[in-house]
């Protein structure tokens, strides 16, 4: 099943009628070879997908989006729904297949599939109902698009990121999970809230898991370029650390709250993913706390270790990992986080 966007081919015997409805101007030349044709696929459908492919189609970036799934009635119906928006959309080519080669070519591929995450389950019990998936999955992108980059939403993220890696051989700077970059949108959030600023004026981090290891670093937020921290200190205001553990807390819950009340996670991964894609595609340089290939950073040792670090992205992917300081007592927590996952890592055999 390959279905496009549009077919010019509508007259007698598929005359195109793009041909007929336009006449070509004089001394005309074909489009420079410098234009570049962008694409980015989105494998799995589900709610996650979805809400993924719908934020790329309104955000300008991409010239052709490719669906694959494993349900061809569900893929089919998505793709044309879609479609039937385009009158209020950018122009994109949307095409969708149960098979791998409509992939062929993309920039970024981006990986959704897997077991939908269960009321009250931790993210690292889905480890090996989503293993044998990727062990179809990755291959074949890395046959249709050699040169593309890897960016992994299904959880558990950072051992699925590895195994990604593990399975695709490519560089390590080409393939990304989406980590903790939707946990550090609501560690901001909840703090703008608190102090009833704009979310976006906050600069705030999670790191480590996309988890229950996952660790706040509270030392380095800011709020208007202002740190807060050390200004309450220098204000003599008084703080306690457990209102700190309680946001974060918070955070770490809050994925669970929202599957609890309506089934499942969309629209936040959607928006977070997006905002990915659009930084790496368009080589916004952004830094973002993403799954990254982190063994040697701040003494994180025992192995290949895919963990959320404030990384720049760009159209090579990972350019960096961003030298943030850190306390003692948060570096000795982003390498427990560290040995949580390599823990259950050490169990894949891969």
């Amino acid at each position: 099943m390959h279905n496009s966007s549009s077919s010019s081919s509508l007259g007698p015997d598929g005359l195109d009628l793009s041909q007929v409805f336009f006449k070509s101007i004089s001394n005309t030349h074909p489009p420079s070879p410098t234009k570049r044709h962008t694409k980015i696929s989105v494998i799995g459908v589900g709610n996650v997908g979805m809400a993924i492919a719908q934020t790329i189609l309104t955000q300008y970036l991409v010239d052709e989006l490719a669906l694959v799934d494993a349900k061809p009635d569900k893929l089919r119906g998505e793709m044309l729904d879609l479609q039937h928006a385009a009158a209020f959309l950018p122009r994109t080519k949307i095409v969708a297949s149960i098979d791998y080669d409509v992939t062929a070519g993309s920039d970024l591929c981006i990986v959704t599939a897997g077991a939908r995450q269960n009321p009250g389950e931790s993210r690292l019990n889905l480890m090996q109902r989503n293993l044998a998936m990727y062990k179809s999955i990755v291959p074949e992108l890395v046959k249709y698009s050699p040169d593309s980059i890897l960016l992994i939403v299904s959880n558990p993220v950072d051992v699925l990121t590895y195994v990604a890696w593990k399975l695709s051989g490519f560089p390590a700077n080409r393939v990304v999970g989406s980590g903790t970059n939707l946990d550090s949108s609501r560690f901001r959030f909840l703090i703008a809230d608190h102090l009833d600023v704009n979310a976006q004026d906050v600069q705030a981090y999670i790191v480590g898991e996309h988890g229950d290891s996952s660790v706040a670093l509270w030392s380095s937020i800011s709020v208007g370029g202002v740190p807060v921290l050390s200004f309450l200190e220098r204000q003599q205001i008084a703080f306690e650390k457990e209102t700190l553990e309680r946001i974060h807390k918070q955070v770490v819950q809050s994925a669970y709250e929202v599957i609890n009340l309506k089934g499942y996670t969309s629209w936040a991964i959607g928006y977070s993913v997006a905002n990915l894609a659009f930084s790496i595609i368009r080589d916004q340089r952004r830094i973002h706390p993403v799954s990254v290939l982190a063994k040697g950073f701040y003494g994180i040792d025992g192995g290949d270790v895919f963990l959320s670090l404030p990384a720049q992205l760009g159209r090579s992917g990972v350019l960096g990992v961003t030298n943030v300081h850190l306390t003692d007592e948060e570096i000795q927590q982003l390498r427990n986080s560290a040995k949580t996952i390599l823990d259950v890592q050490n169990q894949l055999g891969i």
